[in-house]
């Protein structure tokens, strides 16, 4: 647990949760200082992952935090290159509390070090996967943001351009290009899954992997032959990201955490 983490790792997990706390001090406002401190937290996040990817003896730290506290930063790393054109305060306050939950659940699970025995492409297998979270991650973030303005706009109240920055049409493109991204990236992870696998089992991971695989490819379907939009295509959306979820983290939370064993 937390006394299996390195001191300087604990020190930097520290600095990037306080820089993230800054960003997140207000949410209706747009100040230099708070945008700052939420790249800030994002550099610090990035260094304190790496430092406690890499801190195991046999091998990387493997387990449902570090994966989660990856995903997070890779969302908030397209946040704040959105920001640059499309400044959303509430969304910056958002992520930087999740970074704060990220990077604490990472120092106190930081999963235990995996001697890789397996094919030399299986630490791709690893990123892919990871990469698709974050695709998803932000796919869901835009979805969310989506849905708010439509009920905003249901209950005829103004000022959603105040909110979200960008026409309600752009932002439901922009959220389907990551939902197709992640599909893409997805597909590629769970085809290099089968190549580098030793023996084929089904777990948990795999099952959940493969409906949250269904459950995109059908509604990426639906919406080019139906033309799924609005809440219709976001519940589908959400359906997926939460199967995918349960694939790793779930899973693994589940193994390290409630049964106490090892990631395997």
């Amino acid at each position: 647990m937390i006394l299996s983490v390195a001191v300087p790792t604990l020190a930097v997990a520290l600095c990037a949760s306080a820089a993230y706390a800054v960003a997140a001090w207000s949410a209706s406002t747009s100040s230099r200082v708070e945008s700052a401190a939420l790249v800030l937290g994002w550099v610090l996040h990035a260094a304190s992952a790496v430092a406690d990817l890499l801190s195991g003896d046999a091998g990387a730290r493997l387990g449902f935090a570090p994966v989660l506290s990856l995903t997070v930063w890779l969302v908030i790393l397209v946040h704040v290159i959105e920001s640059r054109l499309v400044p959303i305060p509430v969304v910056r306050r958002t992520l930087a509390l999740a970074g704060i939950a990220a990077v604490l659940l990472a120092v106190v699970f930081p999963g235990e070090a995996r001697l890789s025995t397996a094919s030399p492409w299986a630490p791709m297998h690893w990123v892919l996967g990871v990469a698709s979270y974050g695709l998803f991650g932000v796919a869901v973030l835009h979805a969310s943001l989506l849905d708010a303005a439509e009920r905003r706009m249901r209950m005829r109240r103004p000022g959603d351009n105040a909110v979200l920055g960008m026409p309600l049409l752009r932002l439901e493109r922009l959220t389907f290009r990551f939902v197709e991204a992640g599909f893409i990236v997805l597909t590629l992870a769970l085809l290099l899954g089968v190549v580098t696998a030793t023996r084929w089992r089904w777990d948990h991971k795999t099952v959940f992997s493969l409906l949250g695989w269904l459950v995109f490819a059908a509604l990426l379907a639906g919406r080019a032959l139906h033309g799924w939009r609005g809440r219709h295509a976001t519940r589908w959306l959400y359906a997926g990201a939460a199967l995918l979820l349960l694939a790793y983290v779930g899973s693994r939370f589940v193994l390290e955490v409630v049964l106490g064993r090892p990631v395997i």
